[in-house]
């Protein structure tokens, strides 16, 4: 089945569609505006390559809702040149995760603003909330908000990646996509400790940091249980700023405070 694809369109509303083992992206926007998709349902094995449940870019004002989405690749990705993307009351099983993604490949410029994640449950997946982007590129991510979300069985719960990379070899580059006021709040459940799962990890750029992170309410314990003998996984950053306002579980002391005395060098508008 050819999967839905709209193109250029405005005041879309998708709502109640079933769409089963696509050989693609199950449902994809591009330079849209005013879309809303509501409850939905995606099917497709959890070894099914490229397909993402719903997908947009170049898009603007998206709601995604009251949806269930399971698959073998990101269940929701937003792409360059999105804002206003409004996810809530989403059920994710046994894919990559929820995924501001692949932002910046070939030196490209990448713009995302205005995201919030919210109510939504994540289970059996590789990733939870994910903010992915490529060496060399420009542009910025900014005003992001993950709000209660439920993890479980979750392989990497929080994750900033900004070193992606198809194959091994991929040069390391001065350029970058900027991340900055990303905040995490009311995160809880279990990641799955196996195969060097951790419940976060922010992977910044060596020279363009990660600035304006918050950690509020986050609390990730191993699947494999709490009890005293337990040993929690240690958060991993990279040249990531911000502040836990509350304590987390684990502490996220690794994050460093303030930020960089090079941050006016680092600045990239959209």
């Amino acid at each position: 089945m050819r999967p839905p694809h709209f193109v250029g369109s405005h005041d879309v509303t998708v709502q109640g569609l079933r769409i089963e083992n696509s050989l693609q992206f199950h449902l994809k926007f591009d330079g849209c505006s005013r879309v809303c998709v509501d409850g939905i349902v995606v099917s497709s094995p959890a070894f099914s390559p490229n397909t993402d449940g719903v997908h947009v870019e170049n898009t603007t004002s998206v709601q995604i809702l009251n949806s269930r989405i399971s698959n073998g690749d990101d269940y929701v990705s937003i792409g360059t040149g999105c804002s206003g993307v409004h996810v809530e009351n989403v059920t994710c099983v046994h894919g990559h995760g929820i995924s501001i993604d692949s932002l910046g490949a070939h030196g490209a410029r990448a713009c995302v603003s205005n995201v919030t994640v919210r109510s939504t449950r994540v289970v059996d997946s590789d990733n939870g909330v994910r903010i992915k982007t490529w060496q060399g590129g420009a542009g910025s991510v900014s005003a992001v908000e993950f709000a209660a979300v439920q993890m479980m069985n979750v392989k990497n719960c929080i994750v900033i990646d900004q070193y992606y990379c198809l194959g091994s070899g991929c040069a390391n580059q001065t350029a970058a996509v900027r991340v900055t006021g990303v905040a995490y709040r009311d995160i809880r459940g279990t990641y799955n400790p196996h195969g060097g799962g951790a419940p976060v990890r922010f992977a910044c750029s060596d020279s363009v940091a990660c600035t304006g992170i918050t950690m509020t309410d986050v609390e990730l314990l191993s699947a494999g249980g709490s009890g005293a003998g337990t040993l929690l996984a240690d958060p991993y950053c990279w040249n990531a700023y911000g502040m836990m306002e509350t304590l987390t579980l684990p502490p996220v002391y690794c994050l460093q405070d303030g930020h960089p005395e090079a941050l006016q060098d680092q600045l990239a508008t959209c």
